[in-house]
């Protein structure tokens, strides 16, 4: 089984930053892509950041130039850098990747991460 573990959250006031891991585990052939979303109280899951093969990166407009999405595939980890946080980034951060087991025959799929709560004080 393929499993993804976010850390790195916590309570920071405006306009510091943080770095969340996404690290994933089990019997792992390749991470196709990986993804963070965020989920505030009362709101809906909603796309940060995205990263696919080839480095391609994708953003939110509320993230763009103080977001920064990575990974390192030999580690099998992601990461989302945050600066100048805001307190309107305050949210549950959830780990998303599409991964390509190294069982036979098995087919790439998504995983969730079970989230990691970000804090953002004024």
């Amino acid at each position: 089984q393929v499993q993804l573990r976010e850390s790195g959250g916590g309570l920071v006031q405006a306009g510091g930053s943080l770095r969340l891991s996404c690290a994933a585990s089990g019997i792992i052939r390749s991470i196709n892509s990986m993804a963070w979303y965020r989920q505030a109280p009362g709101k809906q899951r909603e796309l940060v950041a995205s990263i696919i093969s080839g480095g391609i990166t994708n953003y939110a407009d509320s993230v763009k130039g103080r977001f920064t999405i990575s990974r390192d595939n030999n580690k099998y980890t992601g990461y989302l850098q945050m600066n100048s946080l805001k307190p309107e980034d305050t949210a549950v951060y959830y780990c998303n990747a599409v991964i390509q087991s190294a069982a036979v025959g098995a087919r790439a799929r998504d995983y969730w991460g079970q989230g990691t709560q970000v804090t953002v004080s004024s």
